[in-house]
């Protein structure tokens, strides 16, 4: 189906591409030096560019937009694509998009959005202990802060306290990013900044992953059903039973899904676990002074782990099946059906913005100018994907079982285009009858009004044959003719009866590979209905709108042109 993407959307994608070029270029930088609290670092960028982008473009609902793009940009990152960055990246886009829209684009309105979008990193993170190792975190960490109070020897609650010094902490990085944003933002409206930046301190663009795997609904469905039945065995049975259990999904998950290893095998990972098995072995034997304390608090440790192995590794597989085709051609069928063509434009667009950002030393010395080139770069890219937009060429496929009245259909059309005076070529593909059998067709020049012979019934030496029909050379040819003059001059190019033959690398299929390549053009193409979705496939045609013949009238859809 044909898409044309929405103003907001076409922002979106560029903002969103900006976003990720960032996370890009900084996040590998910041990740290899281990630099402290790199994740708020790589937030308040993107509060800045989304705070900056704010002054040029005043729309709602371009932030969460933007969130959205980027964190599924995400799985252009070399790392094995992980939920948690992709969560944050989202949350903190709608939340400083809901503050926003209801304070205003005023301090008031960015400074609180930003604290709010900071302040969700560290949520986020007391959230994902939770949900990896369950409740027994929670009673780890209250046991740990019981304990501290009796050696300290005061009894006021510390509980909330380290919690609290953090939050105040990722606030200030909130208010300063926003600070940031404005500033940022103002000096584009003031000036144009032109820096250009030397080849050397560029990040080498990324490539798109290719899927390792062959995608399967199945396996998504499989998977998400192990995940589930993981976590309620662990919660509702003995240790003999979750330990195999989880052992062997883990096994399977590794063996299908190479990157579920990479999880796995990080000596974080097990440094981890020896050190929670540790302290919940620690707690559990200052408050439980039976003999079998020690044991019950290994077994809590152990379990607590295991639950973290099912949700990092299930999380993990889950993120390859999602990249499956079907699950994102999903998407063309929802109110989401903007999103893929918003981050194929994205997609298009990730390279030329990764070169345009600087290293992260470069970009320390003077934060405003760089950022604001940065954004005048996107501008330019925004007017250039709107004059792209404009430019598109459609293409509806008039879709039909066989005899249904396609042929019919697009004659009716022609009545119409003449009364118009619209400029319309091509060809129509006309049935010839004998007792009412069948025995060949001819093609119609719709511009000339020629007519040649083009499949006939029965064998012809010397011809090629698709199904039951010889297929004559000096017809070929003459379509061929007609609808390569029909490109260059018409603005509506008609293509009927489209299947098989082209299917095959025959026919007209060297004509239908230049149908992306046309524009300001109208494609009308005629096929029938079990032949579409190869089609599509086929020739990429993912912006095809279909004509169900069954469904519109002729009269109904002129009244578009």
């Amino acid at each position: 189906m044909e898409i044309n993407l929405s103003d907001k959307w076409i922002k979106a994608s560029v903002v969103g591409t900006v976003w990720a070029a960032s996370e890009i270029v900084f996040g590998s930088f910041l990740h290899n030096l281990r630099v402290p609290f790199c994740g708020n670092i790589l937030t308040a960028i993107g509060i800045i560019i989304l705070i900056s982008i704010a002054y040029l473009w005043k729309e709602n609902g371009i932030f969460w937009r933007a969130g959205l793009i980027c964190a599924l940009m995400k799985t252009m990152s070399p790392s094995a694509v992980i939920f948690g960055p992709m969560i944050a990246i989202f949350t903190e886009a709608l939340l400083l998009e809901i503050t926003v829209f209801i304070f205003g684009r005023n301090y008031a309105g960015f400074i609180l959005g930003s604290v709010l979008a900071m302040s969700w990193n560290l949520v986020q993170k007391i959230l994902s202990y939770i949900l990896f190792y369950g409740f027994d975190i929670v009673k780890v960490y209250t046991g740990l802060v019981k304990i501290a109070e009796k050696q300290i020897g005061y009894h006021f609650d510390l509980l909330w306290t380290p919690i609290l010094l953090l939050l105040v902490l990722y606030a200030l990085f909130g208010v300063v990013s926003a600070i940031l944003g404005i500033r940022t933002g103002k000096a584009i409206l003031k000036k144009s900044v032109t820096e250009s930046f030397s080849e050397s301190n560029r990040t080498n663009v990324i490539q798109k992953k290719q899927s390792e795997i062959k995608h399967s609904l199945i396996w998504l469905s499989a998977n998400i059903l192990m995940m589930l039945g993981g976590l309620i065995i662990l919660k509702l049975t003995n240790w003999f039973i979750w330990i195999p259990y989880v052992v062997i999904i883990a096994t399977i998950w590794i063996f299908r899904y190479h990157r579920a290893l990479k999880k796995i095998s990080n000596p974080k990972f097990w440094l981890l676990f020896v050190l929670i098995t540790l302290l919940t072995v620690f707690v559990f034997s200052q408050f439980d002074k039976t003999d079998d304390g020690l044991i019950k608090g290994l077994i809590a440790g152990i379990q607590m782990n295991f639950r973290a192995v099912v949700m990092i590794l299930g999380f993990s597989v889950l993120a390859v099946e999602l990249y499956n085709p079907a699950v994102r051609n999903f998407f063309g069928r929802t109110s989401f059906k903007q999103l893929p063509v918003a981050l194929e434009l994205s997609f298009e667009s990730l390279p030329m913005f990764i070169s345009a950002i600087p290293n992260f030393k470069t970009a320390l010395k003077n934060p405003v100018n760089i950022f604001s080139a940065v954004i005048i770069k996107a501008q330019k890219r925004l007017e250039e994907l709107k004059r792209l937009q404009n430019n598109k060429n459609k293409i509806f496929i008039v879709s039909g079982k066989k005899g249904e009245g396609k042929t019919s259909f697009i004659k009716e059309l022609l009545s119409y285009f003449k009364e118009k005076n619209i400029s319309v070529g091509g060809i129509i593909s006309e049935k010839q009858y004998q007792n009412d059998d069948c025995v060949g067709y001819e093609l119609l020049d719709i511009e000339k009004g020629n007519k040649v012979q083009f499949l006939v019934k029965g064998d012809i030496e010397g011809c090629d044959k698709i199904m039951k029909f010889s297929i004559k050379k000096e017809g070929l040819e003459f379509g061929r003719a007609v609808l390569t003059k029909a490109l260059i001059k018409n603005e509506i190019v008609i293509i009927d009866e489209v299947g098989l033959l082209e299917l095959q690398d025959g026919g007209w299929s060297q004509i239908l590979l230049k149908v992306n390549e046309s524009r300001n053009k109208m494609f009308i193409i005629t096929a029938r209905d079990i032949f579409v979705e190869e089609l599509i496939a086929k020739y990429v045609w993912e912006q095809a709108q279909i004509v169900q013949i069954d469904k519109v009238r002729s009269e109904d859809f002129v009244m578009q042109f």
